[in-house]
């Protein structure tokens, strides 16, 4: 079979997978779509989290960057796997104890005001958008180059799919086609990581053939790569170029980030018990470390055989795999010099680069570099389509659930039924699959970059309210209202500015202090802080069940009880 056919089978049985789950766990009742009914178990939930938080990001991209930017790229695995661990020991068991619906349902009871729940579900809506404008260009990605169809084709194909499992099933829906998800984005990550570093060090785990000797040369792997960089005039593979300061606020905008995010918050209510999110916490550390430990092999690996496969190779003799990415535009070469050879060189090289490589292909284009069998390649490409549809659905329900119950039923319309919630959820979903594929067609950077902006834009809005929610008494609704607006907009005025307004000042000798839009997001969220502890200092305290509810969340007993106290 070919490559075609190996995808078009795999990718084909996956969706059919899909749907077949969504039909069979399709929600009834708003209970059913907003949180599954709270009956999911712990192991499941553990995978649907690990699907839901391992986007496509994760999957496709974060390799990626680490082929190209070396040790800098460690702060994506660093700032992401820390802030899942922040956010299952300071926050998961504290709102699954609330028991609310969504995080903007938490932040109105919390704070007593309407206008601070419709603040929370902007920012939710906000950074749900940005985030899932990075799922939708994956999915373009995938399908641009293994159906060879349009990128934005792939999109709206990627879109139907969504629109059916997330707008029929809700959260129950999601949740179980999330677990089935994981087990296809796990198993397409392992097996070619497996093949790649049994061909390269003959080590069969790729976490220790990252370390291990080429069998080519019987250099150390990392030394060989050090030493083709420097070959080519690129910095060496283990050193960093950024700044520590910018190092330091990236890390910490996507670890802050993480603990902020809606659409991964929103699966600890899914559990019935608070134990039972402790344990989920547990298994979905389990499962992410599996493919996170591995992505600094599988970018080490792809790195060395791009160089081998292209680098002085005439044009005219390219490899398979070079022609077919370059149909889809993310492989490019000019021919400067007119020698009819690719040069793939560094900056400080006085020669011209020639060569082009989109970061976001390296995963999926890994196994055909390498020549692995075309199930292999078939599979790779499912597991992609899975990453970034278990995102995209859950971050859709995200921005259905804000708009169907925080903003209809809980603020503008408290006299709908229960059915009308429920159809308003499903038209809410349906409209935001249509507005994520338009920015999945017309993305605003590659994955994991725009992916970083949503983290930055989550850690300056939600974290800081969270936290001083359920651990401060004295915090107030005039503080986290202002807290949360002055955070994101400053925020997102940083990005907007040097991403768009003006991409030629994005460099470190024009960004404050040195501080990069990706990594801008740790000032907000300090100026978050800042803003809602002065302000609550100057208001009047909160009510005194308000009070009295902050003690209950942190007390160590059943689910429930403090939601009873609800304002």
């Amino acid at each position: 079979m070919t490559v075609q056919a190996w995808t078009f089978l795999l990718v084909a049985a996956s969706f059919a997978l899909y749907i077949g789950i969504a039909v069979w766990s399709r929600a009834s009742t708003t209970q059913d779509f907003y949180v599954a009914g709270t009956g999911v178990s712990p192991l499941a939930n553990g995978m649907a989290t690990a699907a839901d938080w391992m986007s496509a990001a994760s999957f496709i991209s974060m390799a990626g960057l680490i082929s190209f930017m070396g040790y800098d790229g460690s702060v994506y695995l660093l700032g992401w796997t820390g802030g899942y661990v922040l956010l299952a020991l300071l926050l998961a068991p504290y709102l699954r104890k609330y028991g609310a619906f969504t995080v903007p349902d938490f932040v109105g009871d919390r704070y007593y005001s309407q206008v601070a729940r419709i603040v929370a579900v902007v920012c939710a809506i906000f950074v749900s958008f940005t985030y899932v404008a990075g799922q939708m260009r994956g999915v373009g990605i995938v399908f641009g180059r293994f159906l060879e169809v349009d990128i934005n084709l792939g999109v709206a194909i990627g879109m139907a799919i969504v629109f059916f499992y997330a707008v029929l099933g809700g959260m129950k829906g999601i949740t179980y086609t999330q677990v089935a998800q994981y087990c296809v984005l796990i198993f397409a990550y392992m097996v070619p990581a497996i093949f790649l570093s049994i061909m390269i060090t003959g080590n069969p785990i790729p976490q220790l053939g990252l370390g291990g000797v080429d069998q080519a040369t019987g250099v150390a792997l990392l030394e060989r790569l050090n030493g083709l960089h420097a070959e080519l005039g690129f910095a060496p593979y283990t050193s960093g170029s950024k700044s520590t300061l910018d190092v330091f606020f990236i890390t910490a905008a996507l670890m802050v980030g993480t603990a902020g995010l809606p659409h991964v918050i929103i699966r600890f209510y899914t559990v019935p018990r608070v134990r039972d999110a402790r344990i989920s916490v547990g298994w979905a550390l389990l499962f992410i470390s599996l493919l996170y430990t591995t992505a600094p092999a599988v970018a080490v690996f792809a790195r060395t055989n791009l160089i081998a496969s292209v680098d002085e190779v005439p044009y005219s003799e390219v490899p398979e795999w070079f022609t077919n990415w370059e149909a889809t535009g993310l492989v490019s070469f000019e021919d400067a010099n007119g020698d009819g050879l690719i040069q793939y060189v560094g900056p400080a090289s006085a020669e011209t680069n020639e060569l082009t490589v989109d970061r976001d292909i390296m995963v999926l284009a890994n196994p055909e570099i390498a020549d692995l069998p075309g199930w292999v390649i078939g599979l790779v490409a499912a597991g992609g389509l899975a990453a970034a549809l278990s995102t995209a659905a859950g971050l859709l329900l995200v921005i259905s659930s804000a708009v169907s119950h925080d903003l209809l039923k809980r603020s503008l319309m408290p006299q709908i039924t229960e059915k009308q919630e429920l159809l308003a959820a499903r038209i809410a979903a349906g409209l935001a699959v249509l507005v994520a594929g338009y920015f999945g067609m017309n993305p605003p950077g590659f994955v994991a970059q725009v992916v970083a902006f949503a983290f930055g834009l989550a850690a300056s809005s939600f974290f800081p309210v969270i936290i001083l929610g359920i651990f401060s008494k004295r915090t107030t609704r005039e503080g986290a209202i202002l807290g949360m607006i002055a955070g994101i907009t400053f925020t997102a005025a940083y990005i907007v500015y040097f991403n768009f307004m003006h991409p030629e000042l994005n460099s470190a000798e024009h960004w404050w202090i040195g501080i990069s839009p990706e990594g801008i997001g740790t000032v907000g969220m300090l100026l978050n802080f800042t803003i809602t502890v002065v302000v609550s200092r100057f208001t009047p305290e909160p009510p005194p069940q308000v009070q009295v509810l902050v003690d209950l969340i942190r007390v160590p007993r059943g689910a429930g009880e403090a939601h009873e106290l609800n304002i």
